[in-house]
């Protein structure tokens, strides 16, 4: 049982890094990127692709810098232009860039399936609690931790953050009391897609890489995001980290239905408290 409620708390600890990302974006830009899931691939390519020839460590921190750039990218050259459309058009506008960034994918690394081994350092198992528990999943889980903690700080604690909760807020007052709203959302749209590349690198050695874990993931992550409440970082967090534990003790105790599980929270929630669970009544 003890290795089965690691297991959660390692699939919702990769969870809670993917929607940080895409609730910090919802909340300044309102955009429901459904181009993340997509950004999270890429960055599972790009660290195999590192793994293989440099290191596991240099994946790490490569794909978050790639996914970064990307990013930055989707900020100046779609989000910065569309932001007095309508939610619908850019919600279509990112669905679409996911299609193409998943064909790019294929056209790159073909279609078949593969698999990253952990670094030498994080292969083995461990003894937790009197329970043989793989070492990566354990570092998995140690990582999501740290950035949790580091990302909460830098939202409560900078005045960079500041400025992030100010403007998602309230995006004109924040830009008449003289702060850079683009600046901030491009601060923000890249801290996203780095968060999506360190999900995709952190994954890759726990699950195997292939074109459709984008697609895959993306609506369980929305989902983390809606019972969370959309925009909210903390809420993202709780619920990632909740709905993954309840999948994989679902997948023991009522495996017929386990997979309803994240669809049956959506519609609680959303009957019960319709901002999300650390959402603002509007």
């Amino acid at each position: 049982m003890i290795a089965q409620l690691l297991n959660g708390i390692a699939l919702g600890s990769l969870y809670m890094v993917l929607s940080s990302g895409l609730a910090m974006i919802y909340g300044l830009r309102g955009v429901t990127n459904f181009a993340h899931g997509s950004l999270y691939m890429a960055g599972a390519y790009v660290a195999m692709s590192v793994s293989a020839n440099v290191s596991f460590w240099a994946a790490l921190i490569a794909a978050p810098i790639v996914l970064a750039i990307v990013g930055a990218g989707l900020e100046l050259i779609f989000f910065r232009r569309l932001q007095h459309r309508n939610h619908i058009e850019v919600g279509l506008v990112t669905f679409g860039l996911s299609m193409i960034l998943e064909r790019c994918i294929v056209l790159l690394w073909g279609e078949q399936t593969h698999t990253v081994s952990p670094p030498e350092l994080l292969s083995g198992s461990l003894s937790v609690l009197g329970t043989s528990y793989p070492t990566y999943r354990i570092f998995l889980i140690v990582v999501a931790l740290v950035m949790a903690a580091a990302l909460v700080s830098w939202i409560r604690y900078t005045r960079t953050g500041l400025y992030v909760r100010a403007a998602s807020r309230d995006v004109q007052a924040a830009s008449v009391l003289g702060i850079n709203v683009d600046r901030v959302s491009l601060i923000v749209v890249c801290v996203g897609g780095a968060l999506a590349g360190l999900a995709g690198a952190l994954a890759a050695p726990y699950i195997s890489v292939s074109p459709t874990m984008g697609m895959q993931i993306l609506i369980t992550v929305l989902i983390v995001v809606v019972v969370g409440g959309a925009g909210s970082l903390g809420g993202a967090m709780v619920a990632g980290m909740a709905l993954g534990i309840l999948q994989t003790v679902g997948n023991i105790w009522v495996p017929a239905v386990a997979a309803l599980i994240p669809f049956a929270a959506l519609v609680v929630v959303l009957v019960w408290r319709p901002q999300g669970l650390a959402g603002k009544q509007a």
